[in-house]
């Protein structure tokens, strides 16, 4: 039977409902429209409100990201307007940027709001948190954005009154405007969840950012207990010291370099335990007795202390140093093929001068010398020099050949074998810092810490499927009103597929137990509506649903989009 709708939803007799059969009980039941009402009240002439505008915008990234002056056609093909009573018409971009203007001064408060919600729906602990910042590249030209006065931001400003993000070029981002935007995501054994986030100057560094992130965390989420884990990129001293004042935990990946020389004085000193992590891969190659190598991981724990820079005092903390199989043998890969490399460039260049070709004065000499060596860490195991040779030396060398001079010099190398050899015993070797407590051993936190990658995923999910980059609005208050707003689609992707792994049993097989939102959503691309003439309007007819679509609806726990519609329109008469 039909479902009766007074309106006209478009002049087709179908609509591409597609993946919002999955996308709107979901943002229903993470209440994004109520929660936004809550801390943005509309005006009480608006014809709508933040929240359900705000909604659907978040329903459109995750259906089909398109620019803001095409949402009202996204919203007219797919029916939006049957799911929400909100008219493709009124979705002009002038109403979604007064949206998202609002939203601005909210978006930390409707953040951590939106994820404590979800902590508590969908069972998401937020007591260990994972950080990373990316950039965002933007196009434009943003010359009114200026850099924030003080990059670590004042507990005691209202939310709204920061300027927003300085669109700025950064740091080994060539001639692109950039601002940098952090995710602090909660990861277990279901997958990871973005749960909050900010967003800073194009050219500030991991310090700032994770400085900023922190307070944040501390004033929204107001945690009880915390372990933030981040790469070395935000490691400080300052920062460990920051986390234990307010009685925090940190796990961080730090420079090997700043901690080399600590591990060759203790290196004899170190206990090595082989560690109970395994990747996915090498649990496979182990069930299945594959003959491909078993690498694995070995720990050492060190007690160590940093100096608390502000006040002098001394942090007591553990270095977890680590060895990696695997990434010895690359090391050890890589740098012979560098060597390898070099010491044939290097050959050719002395060949050249030997046989007095062209480019081989010295100047030129040194330029192909220094292009050869690049930025490649083997470069340092070489030295040469340009050597004169003598009259006799010089009358002993054939005639040179055609387009070539008799040399007057040589050129000498030697490759340094014993240092080589030396670095080579750091191959697949790094270190992490901790202030977590005695009880959670190094063996406990690797796995942890190595949950960072899951982090990194979700950065190509906010690039890719929900196509945060690249971005251009009209102001930088709105660029960084979206990156939250998008922020927010990115949470609600990866709790479809949490939502979707709760409910699979544990005996099902591994590619249902790691099911992703891409492959969810994909199934119901070619979902549609067929919408028939009525005397007195429309009659909406939802198509049958495929056994894969049914099936993904059930272990969801979501209603049928017959079912959603029947809820929202009257019966035809």
């Amino acid at each position: 039977m039909g479902i009766h709708w007074f309106g006209s939803v478009s002049r087709d007799n179908s609509c591409q409902f597609g993946s919002l059969a999955v996308i709107a009980p979901l943002l229903e039941q993470m209440d994004i429209a109520g929660i936004i009402d809550r801390h943005i009240p509309a005006n009480p002439q608006a014809e709508y409100a933040f929240g359900p505008i705000l909604r659907l915008l978040v329903a459109a990234r995750l259906s089909s990201p398109v620019a803001l002056v095409n949402v009202a056609d996204w919203a007219r093909q797919t029916g939006v307007e049957l799911l929400w009573s909100i008219p493709p018409e009124k979705l002009n971009d002038d109403r979604l940027g007064r949206a998202l203007d609002a939203f601005y001064y909210q978006r930390h408060s409707v953040l951590a709001s939106l994820a404590l919600h979800v902590a508590q729906t969908f069972n998401v602990s937020l007591e260990r948190l994972h950080y990373d910042p990316t950039h965002l590249v933007l196009h434009g030209d943003y010359a009114h954005s200026r850099p924030r006065s003080d990059p670590a931001l004042d507990p005691r400003r209202p939310e709204g009154n920061d300027p927003p993000a300085h669109i700025t070029f950064g740091h080994g981002v060539k001639n692109t405007k950039i601002i940098h935007a952090g995710i602090t995501v909660a990861v277990d054994a279901l997958g990871a969840v973005p749960v909050f986030g900010h967003a800073t100057d194009g050219d500030h560094n991991g310090h700032t950012a994770i400085a900023e992130q922190f307070e944040l965390l501390r004033q929204h989420l107001q945690p009880r207990r915390l372990l933030l884990i981040s790469d070395r990129g935000t490691f400080s001293a300052g920062h460990a010291a920051r986390c234990r004042r307010q009685g925090f935990s940190i796990l961080c990946s730090v420079p090997w370099n700043d901690y080399r020389a600590l591990y060759d004085a203790h290196c004899s000193q170190l206990h090595w335990q082989q560690a109970s992590y395994l990747s996915i891969e090498q649990q496979r190659r182990r069930a299945c007795a594959s003959a491909l190598p078993h690498e694995h991981y070995e720990l050492a724990v060190l007690d160590h202390h940093l100096i608390d820079p502000d006040t002098g005092e001394a942090l007591p903390c553990r270095v977890l140093f680590v060895l990696s199989t695997a990434d010895a043998k690359v090391a050890r890969a890589t740098r012979a093929k560098a060597i390898a490399k070099l010491t044939a460039g290097l050959e050719h260049i002395a060949r050249s001068v030997r046989e007095g070709r062209r480019h081989t004065d010295p100047a030129a000499v040194a330029r192909r010398v220094a292009k050869l060596f690049g930025k490649r860490g083997a470069a340092s195991y070489f030295t040469w020099e340009l050597q004169p040779l003598s009259a006799a030396e010089q009358a002993a060398l054939p005639a040179p050949g055609r387009g070539c001079r008799r040399p007057s010099q040589r050129l000498v190398y030697h490759f340094d074998a014993a240092r080589a050899e030396a670095d080579a015993h750091y191959d697949g070797r790094s270190a992490l810092v901790t202030t977590a407590p005695l009880t959670e051993s190094g063996d406990s936190l690797f796995p942890q810490f190595k949950q960072q990658n899951d982090v990194e995923l979700s950065h190509h999910q906010w690039k890719t499927p929900l196509a945060v980059h690249p971005l251009f609005l009209k102001n930088p208050q709105r660029i960084e009103a979206l990156v939250h707003l998008l922020l927010i689609a990115l949470m609600a992707y990866h709790l479809i597929q949490r939502r979707y792994r709760q409910h699979v049993a544990p005996d099902a097989p591994d590619a249902e137990k790691r099911a992703t939102t891409e492959t969810i959503l994909r199934a119901f691309r070619t979902y549609s509506l067929r919408i028939e003439p009525h005397r007195c309007g429309r009659v909406v007819h939802p198509t049958q649903l495929s056994e894969n679509q049914r099936h993904i609806l059930q272990r969801l726990g979501f209603p049928t989009p017959a079912q959603i519609l029947s809820r929202r329109l009257p019966r035809p008469p």
